[in-house]
Protein backbone atom coordinates (compact mmCIF):
# COMPACT_ATOMS: atom_id res chain seq x y z
CA UNK A 1 0.00 0.00 0.00
CA UNK A 2 2.83 2.55 0.95
CA UNK A 3 4.85 1.47 -2.35
CA UNK A 4 1.40 1.94 -4.37
CA UNK A 5 1.33 5.49 -2.62
CA UNK A 6 4.73 6.43 -3.24
CA UNK A 7 4.48 5.48 -6.52
CA UNK A 8 1.23 7.60 -7.30
CA UNK A 9 2.79 10.84 -5.89
CA UNK A 10 6.20 10.19 -7.83
CA UNK A 11 3.55 10.37 -10.89
CA UNK A 12 1.93 13.10 -9.92
CA UNK A 13 5.40 15.22 -9.18
CA UNK A 14 6.28 14.26 -12.99
CA UNK A 15 2.96 15.84 -14.02
CA UNK A 16 3.25 18.80 -12.54
CA UNK A 17 7.03 18.97 -13.32
CA UNK A 18 6.12 18.57 -17.04
CA UNK A 19 3.34 21.39 -16.95
CA UNK A 20 5.55 24.11 -15.68
CA UNK A 21 7.62 23.58 -18.71
CA UNK A 22 5.18 24.35 -20.88
CA UNK A 23 4.45 27.96 -19.32
CA UNK A 24 5.32 31.28 -21.22
CA UNK A 25 8.77 32.31 -20.64
CA UNK A 26 9.65 35.43 -18.61
CA UNK A 27 9.02 39.25 -20.15
CA UNK A 28 11.94 40.80 -22.19
CA UNK A 29 13.79 43.17 -20.44
CA UNK A 30 11.69 45.94 -22.50
CA UNK A 31 8.57 45.59 -23.49
CA UNK A 32 7.39 47.85 -26.19
CA UNK A 33 3.29 48.70 -24.93
CA UNK A 34 3.98 48.74 -20.89
CA UNK A 35 0.91 47.57 -18.77
CA UNK A 36 -0.97 49.96 -17.14
CA UNK A 37 -2.85 48.48 -13.54
CA UNK A 38 -5.73 49.81 -13.46
CA UNK A 39 -8.50 50.00 -10.63
CA UNK A 40 -11.19 51.77 -11.98
CA UNK A 41 -12.19 52.69 -15.55
CA UNK A 42 -12.98 56.33 -17.07
CA UNK A 43 -16.15 57.62 -15.23
CA UNK A 44 -19.04 57.05 -18.59
CA UNK A 45 -19.45 60.58 -19.20
CA UNK A 46 -15.63 61.68 -19.32
CA UNK A 47 -14.72 58.47 -21.67
CA UNK A 48 -17.93 59.33 -23.89
CA UNK A 49 -16.54 62.83 -23.98
CA UNK A 50 -12.75 61.68 -24.90
CA UNK A 51 -14.22 58.99 -27.54
CA UNK A 52 -16.46 61.47 -28.93
CA UNK A 53 -13.72 64.39 -29.52
CA UNK A 54 -11.50 61.70 -31.32
CA UNK A 55 -14.42 60.55 -34.04
CA UNK A 56 -16.28 64.21 -34.06
CA UNK A 57 -13.61 67.17 -35.16
CA UNK A 58 -14.28 70.24 -34.63
CA UNK A 59 -15.26 72.45 -37.75
CA UNK A 60 9.20 77.49 -35.09
CA UNK A 61 9.55 80.49 -36.77
CA UNK A 62 12.17 78.73 -39.13
CA UNK A 63 11.26 76.17 -41.56
CA UNK A 64 13.21 76.22 -44.77
CA UNK A 65 10.63 75.27 -47.30
CA UNK A 66 7.73 74.83 -44.98
CA UNK A 67 4.02 75.55 -46.59
CA UNK A 68 2.36 76.91 -43.13
CA UNK A 69 -1.34 74.91 -44.66
CA UNK A 70 -2.55 74.48 -40.87
CA UNK A 71 -6.31 76.19 -40.11
CA UNK A 72 -6.68 77.70 -36.74
CA UNK A 73 -8.68 75.63 -34.30
CA UNK A 74 -12.05 76.84 -33.97
CA UNK A 75 -13.06 78.46 -30.51
CA UNK A 76 -9.60 79.26 -29.27
CA UNK A 77 -8.90 82.60 -28.99
CA UNK A 78 -4.88 83.87 -28.89
CA UNK A 79 -5.11 85.09 -25.46
CA UNK A 80 -4.22 83.06 -21.95
CA UNK A 81 -0.37 82.08 -22.17
CA UNK A 82 2.31 84.00 -21.14
CA UNK A 83 6.10 84.01 -22.24
CA UNK A 84 7.31 82.79 -19.23
CA UNK A 85 4.05 80.33 -19.14
CA UNK A 86 4.76 80.57 -15.32
CA UNK A 87 1.28 81.58 -13.89
CA UNK A 88 -0.65 78.76 -15.49
CA UNK A 89 -3.47 79.02 -13.34
CA UNK A 90 -5.59 76.51 -15.00
CA UNK A 91 -2.48 73.76 -13.89
CA UNK A 92 -2.76 74.82 -10.21
CA UNK A 93 -1.63 71.56 -7.56
CA UNK A 94 -5.43 71.03 -7.61
CA UNK A 95 -6.29 68.45 -9.48
CA UNK A 96 -2.82 66.49 -9.52
CA UNK A 97 -3.03 65.30 -6.12
CA UNK A 98 -6.05 62.87 -6.18
CA UNK A 99 -4.81 59.37 -5.92
CA UNK A 100 -4.93 57.68 -9.46
CA UNK A 101 -3.20 54.87 -11.70
CA UNK A 102 0.13 54.13 -11.98
CA UNK A 103 1.72 52.93 -15.14
CA UNK A 104 3.69 49.80 -14.28
CA UNK A 105 5.77 47.10 -15.76
CA UNK A 106 7.42 43.84 -14.99
CA UNK A 107 10.90 42.65 -16.11
CA UNK A 108 12.68 40.10 -16.67
CA UNK A 109 15.28 40.50 -14.08
CA UNK A 110 11.81 40.69 -11.81
CA UNK A 111 10.39 37.49 -12.81
CA UNK A 112 13.87 35.96 -12.45
CA UNK A 113 14.04 37.04 -8.51
CA UNK A 114 10.44 35.69 -8.26
CA UNK A 115 11.04 32.48 -9.73
CA UNK A 116 14.14 32.06 -7.67
CA UNK A 117 12.97 32.53 -4.20
CA UNK A 118 10.00 30.19 -4.99
CA UNK A 119 12.52 27.80 -5.97
CA UNK A 120 13.95 28.22 -2.49
CA UNK A 121 10.68 28.47 -1.03
CA UNK A 122 9.91 24.92 -2.13
CA UNK A 123 13.10 23.26 -1.52
CA UNK A 124 13.40 24.17 1.98
CA UNK A 125 17.43 23.36 1.00
CA UNK A 126 20.03 26.46 2.10
CA UNK A 127 22.03 27.84 -1.35
CA UNK A 128 25.46 28.54 -0.81
CA UNK A 129 25.12 31.44 -3.00
CA UNK A 130 22.03 32.87 -1.66
CA UNK A 131 23.44 35.55 0.43
CA UNK A 132 25.91 37.06 -2.63
CA UNK A 133 22.50 37.25 -4.73
CA UNK A 134 20.88 38.76 -1.95
CA UNK A 135 23.52 41.29 -1.83
CA UNK A 136 23.81 41.73 -5.61
CA UNK A 137 20.62 42.48 -5.58
CA UNK A 138 20.25 45.43 -3.41
CA UNK A 139 22.27 47.44 -6.35
CA UNK A 140 20.37 47.79 -9.43
CA UNK A 141 21.03 49.86 -12.64
CA UNK A 142 18.55 51.15 -15.55
CA UNK A 143 19.58 53.43 -18.45
CA UNK A 144 17.06 56.69 -19.66
CA UNK A 145 17.60 57.70 -22.97
CA UNK A 146 15.93 61.17 -24.10
CA UNK A 147 15.87 62.98 -27.33
CA UNK A 148 14.22 66.96 -27.91
CA UNK A 149 12.16 67.84 -30.89
CA UNK A 150 10.66 65.45 -32.75
CA UNK A 151 8.60 67.80 -35.43
CA UNK A 152 7.28 66.85 -38.95
CA UNK A 153 7.75 69.99 -40.87
CA UNK A 154 5.55 69.71 -44.54
CA UNK A 155 8.54 68.98 -47.10
CA UNK A 156 9.02 66.17 -44.64
CA UNK A 157 5.77 64.44 -45.73
CA UNK A 158 5.65 63.85 -49.53
CA UNK A 159 8.47 61.46 -49.98
CA UNK A 160 7.37 58.86 -47.32
CA UNK A 161 3.66 58.44 -48.93
CA UNK A 162 2.28 55.46 -50.34
CA UNK A 163 -0.23 56.34 -52.85
CA UNK A 164 -1.11 52.83 -53.28
CA UNK A 165 -2.31 51.90 -49.48
CA UNK A 166 -2.86 56.30 -49.04
CA UNK A 167 -0.14 55.57 -45.62
CA UNK A 168 2.91 57.25 -44.42
CA UNK A 169 5.98 55.04 -43.26
CA UNK A 170 8.23 56.88 -40.93
CA UNK A 171 10.37 54.37 -40.13
CA UNK A 172 13.56 55.21 -42.50
CA UNK A 173 13.87 58.21 -40.40
CA UNK A 174 14.94 56.51 -37.48
CA UNK A 175 16.93 53.26 -38.85
CA UNK A 176 20.21 54.60 -38.16
CA UNK A 177 19.92 55.45 -34.29
CA UNK A 178 16.85 52.20 -33.80
CA UNK A 179 19.73 49.93 -32.96
CA UNK A 180 21.32 52.36 -30.05
CA UNK A 181 17.90 52.40 -28.84
CA UNK A 182 18.23 49.04 -27.37
CA UNK A 183 20.15 49.89 -25.27
CA UNK A 184 17.53 51.91 -23.10
CA UNK A 185 15.11 50.62 -20.40
CA UNK A 186 13.48 53.81 -20.83
CA UNK A 187 13.31 55.98 -24.53
CA UNK A 188 11.74 59.37 -24.15
CA UNK A 189 11.56 62.16 -26.63
CA UNK A 190 8.96 65.20 -27.17
CA UNK A 191 6.60 65.13 -29.38
CA UNK A 192 6.31 68.62 -30.98
CA UNK A 193 3.01 67.91 -33.31
CA UNK A 194 -0.59 66.98 -33.12
CA UNK A 195 -1.26 63.26 -34.43
CA UNK A 196 -4.81 64.70 -35.29
CA UNK A 197 -5.97 63.21 -38.35
CA UNK A 198 -6.13 63.66 -42.17
CA UNK A 199 -9.16 65.82 -42.36
CA UNK A 200 -7.77 68.04 -40.08
CA UNK A 201 -5.25 68.87 -42.73
CA UNK A 202 -1.76 67.45 -42.72
CA UNK A 203 0.80 70.77 -41.91
CA UNK A 204 3.97 71.83 -40.55
CA UNK A 205 4.45 75.32 -39.32
CA UNK A 206 3.22 77.78 -37.67
CA UNK A 207 0.25 75.32 -37.05
CA UNK A 208 1.51 71.86 -37.00
CA UNK A 209 -0.34 68.31 -37.72
CA UNK A 210 1.40 65.03 -38.51
CA UNK A 211 -0.16 61.31 -39.66
CA UNK A 212 -0.28 59.25 -36.75
CA UNK A 213 2.20 56.87 -38.32
CA UNK A 214 4.50 59.07 -36.84
CA UNK A 215 3.73 57.10 -33.57
CA UNK A 216 3.97 53.57 -34.99
CA UNK A 217 7.47 54.53 -36.42
CA UNK A 218 8.41 55.91 -33.15
CA UNK A 219 7.78 52.64 -31.16
CA UNK A 220 9.22 50.55 -33.82
CA UNK A 221 12.04 52.83 -33.22
CA UNK A 222 12.12 52.12 -29.40
CA UNK A 223 10.64 54.66 -27.88
CA UNK A 224 8.10 53.74 -25.13
CA UNK A 225 7.28 57.76 -23.64
CA UNK A 226 6.59 60.83 -25.03
CA UNK A 227 6.05 63.79 -23.86
CA UNK A 228 2.71 65.92 -25.09
CA UNK A 229 3.31 69.35 -23.58
CA UNK A 230 4.40 71.77 -25.79
CA UNK A 231 3.84 75.04 -27.52
CA UNK A 232 2.12 73.28 -30.12
CA UNK A 233 -0.42 71.22 -27.79
CA UNK A 234 -3.00 73.12 -29.28
CA UNK A 235 -2.64 73.34 -32.35
CA UNK A 236 -5.33 71.37 -33.63
CA UNK A 237 -7.54 72.57 -30.56
CA UNK A 238 -8.83 70.34 -28.18
CA UNK A 239 -9.66 67.69 -30.29
CA UNK A 240 -6.33 67.41 -31.96
CA UNK A 241 -5.16 67.39 -28.42
CA UNK A 242 -7.55 64.45 -27.67
CA UNK A 243 -6.78 62.46 -31.27
CA UNK A 244 -3.33 62.80 -30.32
CA UNK A 245 -3.78 60.80 -27.28
CA UNK A 246 -5.47 58.30 -28.71
CA UNK A 247 -2.96 57.41 -31.49
CA UNK A 248 -0.21 58.07 -29.03
CA UNK A 249 -1.21 54.98 -26.97
CA UNK A 250 -3.02 53.04 -30.33
CA UNK A 251 0.47 53.30 -30.91
CA UNK A 252 1.63 51.30 -27.78
CA UNK A 253 3.23 54.46 -26.53
CA UNK A 254 3.09 56.27 -22.99
CA UNK A 255 1.64 60.37 -23.57
CA UNK A 256 2.92 62.42 -20.64
CA UNK A 257 2.07 66.09 -20.15
CA UNK A 258 -2.05 66.32 -21.31
CA UNK A 259 -5.08 64.35 -20.77
CA UNK A 260 -8.23 64.54 -22.88
CA UNK A 261 -10.25 64.48 -19.50
CA UNK A 262 -9.92 65.02 -15.65
CA UNK A 263 -9.54 61.64 -14.96
CA UNK A 264 -6.51 60.71 -16.78
CA UNK A 265 -5.26 64.14 -15.70
CA UNK A 266 -5.37 62.26 -12.13
CA UNK A 267 -3.42 59.59 -13.37
CA UNK A 268 0.54 59.32 -12.66
CA UNK A 269 3.18 57.80 -15.03
CA UNK A 270 5.35 55.55 -13.42
CA UNK A 271 7.77 53.01 -15.08
CA UNK A 272 9.16 49.98 -13.60
CA UNK A 273 12.51 48.56 -15.32
CA UNK A 274 14.98 46.62 -13.80
CA UNK A 275 13.54 46.88 -10.42
CA UNK A 276 13.43 50.85 -10.65
CA UNK A 277 10.34 53.12 -10.38
CA UNK A 278 11.33 55.88 -12.73
CA UNK A 279 8.06 58.67 -12.77
CA UNK A 280 7.40 61.10 -15.73
CA UNK A 281 6.06 64.10 -15.44
CA UNK A 282 5.97 67.16 -18.49
CA UNK A 283 5.18 70.88 -18.74
CA UNK A 284 5.33 73.40 -20.87
CA UNK A 285 5.93 77.95 -21.18
CA UNK A 286 2.56 78.17 -23.07
CA UNK A 287 0.95 77.43 -26.11
CA UNK A 288 1.73 80.16 -28.47
CA UNK A 289 -0.65 82.40 -27.61
CA UNK A 290 -3.81 79.54 -27.95
CA UNK A 291 -5.88 79.06 -24.52
CA UNK A 292 -6.36 76.44 -22.98
CA UNK A 293 -10.16 75.74 -22.39
CA UNK A 294 -11.46 77.38 -19.65
CA UNK A 295 -13.96 74.12 -19.10
CA UNK A 296 -10.68 71.87 -19.39
CA UNK A 297 -7.75 73.43 -17.55
CA UNK A 298 -6.08 70.15 -16.67
CA UNK A 299 -5.92 69.40 -20.83
CA UNK A 300 -1.89 70.94 -20.40
CA UNK A 301 0.51 70.97 -17.75
CA UNK A 302 1.71 74.51 -18.07
CA UNK A 303 4.90 75.18 -16.13
CA UNK A 304 3.90 76.32 -12.51
CA UNK A 305 6.61 75.46 -9.56
CA UNK A 306 3.79 74.45 -6.74
CA UNK A 307 2.18 72.31 -9.13
CA UNK A 308 5.55 71.01 -10.48
CA UNK A 309 6.59 70.38 -6.41
CA UNK A 310 3.02 68.74 -5.62
CA UNK A 311 3.46 66.53 -8.29
CA UNK A 312 6.66 65.25 -7.51
CA UNK A 313 5.66 64.86 -4.01
CA UNK A 314 2.76 62.52 -5.09
CA UNK A 315 5.13 60.84 -7.72
CA UNK A 316 7.43 59.71 -4.32
CA UNK A 317 4.64 58.83 -2.42
CA UNK A 318 3.25 56.37 -4.70
CA UNK A 319 7.08 54.96 -4.88
CA UNK A 320 8.92 56.49 -7.57
CA UNK A 321 12.28 55.76 -6.66
CA UNK A 322 13.62 58.82 -9.13
CA UNK A 323 11.51 61.59 -10.99
CA UNK A 324 12.10 62.77 -14.29
CA UNK A 325 10.49 66.25 -15.57
CA UNK A 326 10.55 67.48 -18.90
CA UNK A 327 10.13 71.05 -19.16
CA UNK A 328 9.83 73.10 -22.72
CA UNK A 329 10.61 75.82 -22.30
CA UNK A 330 13.74 78.50 -23.01
CA UNK A 331 14.80 80.85 -26.03
CA UNK A 332 14.61 79.49 -29.40
CA UNK A 333 17.80 79.36 -31.24
CA UNK A 334 20.04 80.24 -28.16
CA UNK A 335 22.34 78.36 -27.66
CA UNK A 336 23.10 78.78 -24.08
CA UNK A 337 20.14 78.66 -21.56
CA UNK A 338 18.74 81.91 -19.90
CA UNK A 339 18.76 83.13 -16.26
CA UNK A 340 14.70 81.73 -15.87
CA UNK A 341 15.62 78.35 -17.40
CA UNK A 342 18.24 78.00 -14.54
CA UNK A 343 16.28 79.60 -11.79
CA UNK A 344 12.79 76.44 -12.80
CA UNK A 345 15.32 74.13 -13.20
CA UNK A 346 16.82 74.80 -10.28
CA UNK A 347 13.82 75.11 -8.46
CA UNK A 348 12.66 71.41 -10.01
CA UNK A 349 15.47 70.07 -8.51
CA UNK A 350 14.95 71.67 -5.14
CA UNK A 351 11.54 70.69 -5.24
CA UNK A 352 12.58 66.57 -5.24
CA UNK A 353 13.32 66.18 -9.43
CA UNK A 354 16.27 64.14 -10.18
CA UNK A 355 16.24 64.86 -13.90
CA UNK A 356 15.35 67.47 -15.90
CA UNK A 357 15.02 67.61 -19.76
CA UNK A 358 14.70 70.81 -21.95
CA UNK A 359 13.32 70.94 -25.19
CA UNK A 360 11.71 73.93 -27.25
CA UNK A 361 14.98 76.19 -28.63
CA UNK A 362 15.72 73.56 -31.22
CA UNK A 363 19.25 73.86 -30.72
CA UNK A 364 21.37 71.91 -28.40
CA UNK A 365 22.28 73.55 -25.43
CA UNK A 366 24.45 72.44 -22.45
CA UNK A 367 23.68 70.21 -19.52
CA UNK A 368 25.42 70.29 -16.28
CA UNK A 369 24.68 68.12 -12.56
CA UNK A 370 24.08 70.30 -9.62
CA UNK A 371 23.82 69.77 -5.66
CA UNK A 372 21.24 70.94 -3.68
CA UNK A 373 19.95 71.10 0.20
CA UNK A 374 18.25 68.13 0.87
CA UNK A 375 17.93 66.40 4.68
CA UNK A 376 16.78 63.24 3.76
CA UNK A 377 20.57 62.21 2.48
CA UNK A 378 23.58 61.48 3.60
CA UNK A 379 25.58 64.85 4.13
CA UNK A 380 22.34 66.66 3.42
CA UNK A 381 22.89 67.27 -0.25
CA UNK A 382 21.35 65.72 -3.64
CA UNK A 383 22.65 65.72 -7.36
CA UNK A 384 20.60 66.46 -9.82
CA UNK A 385 20.67 66.30 -13.77
CA UNK A 386 19.71 69.19 -15.75
CA UNK A 387 19.62 69.09 -19.61
CA UNK A 388 18.52 72.71 -20.87
CA UNK A 389 18.01 71.65 -24.63
CA UNK A 390 18.25 68.37 -26.14
CA UNK A 391 17.90 69.97 -30.09
CA UNK A 392 15.73 69.08 -32.71
CA UNK A 393 15.87 65.33 -33.18
CA UNK A 394 14.28 65.43 -36.33
CA UNK A 395 13.35 68.27 -38.18
CA UNK A 396 13.38 70.21 -41.49
CA UNK A 397 15.37 72.50 -40.07
CA UNK A 398 18.82 73.48 -41.40
CA UNK A 399 21.59 75.37 -40.30
CA UNK A 400 23.21 77.15 -37.12
CA UNK A 401 22.98 73.51 -35.44
CA UNK A 402 18.95 73.08 -35.86
CA UNK A 403 19.56 69.94 -37.70
CA UNK A 404 21.48 68.54 -34.46
CA UNK A 405 20.49 67.10 -31.43
CA UNK A 406 21.09 64.67 -28.99
CA UNK A 407 20.50 61.44 -27.31
CA UNK A 408 21.02 61.65 -23.89
CA UNK A 409 21.53 57.93 -21.68
CA UNK A 410 20.86 58.61 -17.87
CA UNK A 411 21.97 55.61 -15.76
CA UNK A 412 20.45 55.39 -12.19
CA UNK A 413 21.35 53.60 -9.92
CA UNK A 414 19.71 52.09 -6.67
CA UNK A 415 21.22 50.86 -3.74
CA UNK A 416 19.82 49.44 -0.65
CA UNK A 417 21.51 49.90 2.76
CA UNK A 418 20.27 49.62 6.43
CA UNK A 419 16.88 48.81 5.22
CA UNK A 420 16.32 51.87 3.12
CA UNK A 421 17.24 52.18 -0.75
CA UNK A 422 18.80 56.00 -2.59
CA UNK A 423 18.51 55.90 -6.34
CA UNK A 424 20.98 58.53 -7.79
CA UNK A 425 21.93 59.57 -11.33
CA UNK A 426 25.50 57.60 -11.79
CA UNK A 427 26.12 58.22 -15.12
CA UNK A 428 25.84 60.66 -17.82
CA UNK A 429 26.91 60.21 -21.69
CA UNK A 430 25.76 62.08 -24.95
CA UNK A 431 25.75 60.61 -28.31
CA UNK A 432 25.23 63.84 -30.94
CA UNK A 433 23.16 63.42 -33.95
CA UNK A 434 22.98 64.88 -37.05
CA UNK A 435 19.72 65.19 -39.63
CA UNK A 436 20.88 64.33 -42.74
CA UNK A 437 18.67 65.46 -45.76
CA UNK A 438 19.40 64.71 -49.28
CA UNK A 439 16.69 64.98 -52.17
CA UNK A 440 15.14 62.13 -54.60
CA UNK A 441 12.89 62.17 -57.26
CA UNK A 442 12.02 65.60 -56.52
CA UNK A 443 11.48 64.85 -52.90
CA UNK A 444 13.78 65.15 -49.61
CA UNK A 445 14.75 62.13 -47.65
CA UNK A 446 15.78 62.46 -43.80
CA UNK A 447 17.92 59.97 -41.81
CA UNK A 448 18.83 60.65 -38.10
CA UNK A 449 22.58 59.59 -38.03
CA UNK A 450 24.27 59.16 -34.88
CA UNK A 451 27.61 60.75 -35.07
CA UNK A 452 30.36 58.85 -33.71
CA UNK A 453 29.04 55.54 -34.67
CA UNK A 454 28.95 56.77 -38.04
CA UNK A 455 32.10 58.54 -38.51
CA UNK A 456 33.86 55.13 -36.96
CA UNK A 457 32.14 53.24 -39.84
CA UNK A 458 33.06 55.86 -42.69
CA UNK A 459 35.24 53.20 -44.58
CA UNK A 460 31.66 51.67 -45.33
CA UNK A 461 31.46 54.92 -47.76
CA UNK A 462 27.88 54.85 -46.84
CA UNK A 463 27.70 58.64 -46.94
CA UNK A 464 29.64 61.16 -49.11
CA UNK A 465 32.67 62.85 -48.60
CA UNK A 466 31.24 66.11 -48.34
CA UNK A 467 28.84 64.27 -45.50
CA UNK A 468 31.86 62.71 -43.46
CA UNK A 469 33.17 66.26 -43.32
CA UNK A 470 29.74 67.88 -42.43
CA UNK A 471 29.88 65.14 -39.49
CA UNK A 472 33.24 65.89 -38.45
CA UNK A 473 32.66 69.19 -38.09
CA UNK A 474 29.60 69.09 -36.11
CA UNK A 475 30.30 66.66 -33.95
CA UNK A 476 34.04 68.51 -32.36
CA UNK A 477 31.67 71.59 -32.28
CA UNK A 478 28.95 69.89 -30.21
CA UNK A 479 31.00 67.78 -27.94
CA UNK A 480 32.89 70.82 -26.81
CA UNK A 481 29.38 72.69 -26.32
CA UNK A 482 27.53 70.13 -24.13
CA UNK A 483 30.01 70.21 -21.52
CA UNK A 484 30.47 74.03 -21.61
CA UNK A 485 28.43 74.36 -18.03
CA UNK A 486 29.71 70.86 -16.42
CA UNK A 487 32.18 70.79 -13.98
CA UNK A 488 35.90 69.92 -15.07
Amino acid sequence: MRRSLARLLAALALVLALAACTGEPPLPARSAAPTAVSASQPPSAEGAAAAGAREHPANEAQASGDLGTGQPATGNTATGNTATGNSAAGNSATGHTTAGNTVTENTAADNAATDESASRGETGEANPDAAQREEASETSEATLMAVGDIMVHAPQLPGYYNASTKTYDFTPWFREVKPLFSAGDWVVGNLETPLAGGDLKYSGYPRFNAPAELATALADAGFDIVTTANNHTLDRGFVGLARTLGNVRDAGLIPVGTAASAWQAKQTVIVERRGIRLGFLAYTYGTNGIAVPKDKPYAVNLISLPAIAADIKRLREEGADAVSVSLHFGTEYERQPNAEQRSIARAVIESGADIVLGSHPHVVQPYETIEVPDPTRAGGTRRGLIVYSMGNFISNQTGDWKDVGVIMQIRLRKSAAGGKTVTTVDKVSATPTWVLIRKQNRFKTYTIVPLPQTLAARDSKRWTAAEYAEMEKLLKGIDRHLTSLSPP
